[in-house]
């Protein structure tokens, strides 16, 4: 893998996490790093809020980070003594007092990357969150990777976007629920399938406020749509290589990209 710059170890955590507790949640992760990393994982993915918790609704203010702050630095710390690439969703601590945003960070072993705003939110998101409005795409080592956060699996404009503006791996820090498994099941598919891109999409497990439970079943999934690796315990680190070659392959073989009328879309993102 070190001598073929298309190859990647590519990693997906799923956790259960303890609601408002940054310590205990990051002491978690942790071990489930040191397990991908042990692995030789290159990239590794966190589940959304996974610091936190997602229904901390009536704790957004208080638990809300500026970027950097804590957990990135926690992020940056690993990213540097192992080589890797991190990327995971937390609360973000907005720029105007009051103002908080569910944001996807990727970090790697020089720092901090970047980061993006969730731009489509789920039901009560709307109004404890404020969206995001830029689509942005990170280079690494490994390929061009670009954010998307849960429900916007759903949004296949997002991905699109991403993939006209050249990223090869679609990633997605995850609270996805149970009641809709089903969508969880054909969306990572179909938008890894459409773009001919690699997708990897690190879920929440467990059931907070004995109401939200999440679905767990996180996946590395192929430009063929075929999933390569998928969680079924509630901690879990999976793990699979990717050969971006594939990527290039695959939009040669169903060129949605090539033969997408761009007329017929606003140039405002791409």
């Amino acid at each position: 893998m070190e001598n073929n710059p298309t190859l990647a170890k590519v990693a997906a955590i799923q956790m259960n996490c303890v609601l408002g507790d940054r310590d205990r949640n990051l002491e978690k992760a942790s071990r489930l790093v040191e397990q991908a990393v042990q692995n030789n994982a290159n990239m590794i993915v966190l589940p959304e809020l996974f610091n936190t918790g997602y229904r901390v609704e009536e704790k957004d203010m208080e638990l809300a980070e500026p970027i950097p702050g804590p957990t990135v630095e926690w992020m940056e710390k690993i990213a540097s003594k192992y080589g890797v690439y991190m990327i995971a969703a937390i609360l973000e601590k907005g720029e105007s007092e009051g103002l908080i945003y569910d944001t996807a960070v990727l970090v790697g072993p020089e720092g901090l990357a970047g980061s993006y705003r969730k731009t489509h939110l789920w039901d009560q998101e709307n109004v404890r969150f404020t969206k995001g409005d830029q689509f942005p795409v990170f280079a690494t080592p490994y390929g061009r990777v670009g954010l998307q956060i849960c429900y916007e699996v759903g949004f296949p404009e997002g991905s699109r976007i991403l993939s006209l503006k050249g990223a090869d791996i679609m990633v997605y820090p995850s609270a996805f629920g149970m009641p809709r498994l089903y969508a969880w099941d054909l969306a990572t598919r179909s938008r890894a399938l459409e773009n001919g891109a690699f997708l990897i999409a690190a879920n929440r497990t467990g059931v907070e406020k004995t109401e939200t439970e999440f679905a767990g079943h996180s996946r590395i999934v192929d430009p063929l749509g075929r999933v390569l690796a998928e969680a079924l315990e509630e901690d879990e680190v999976i793990m699979a290589e990717i050969d971006l070659q594939l990527v290039a392959k695959q939009r040669r073989t169903i060129p949605y990209l090539r033969d997408l009328n761009r007329k017929l879309i606003s140039d405002e993102y791409i």
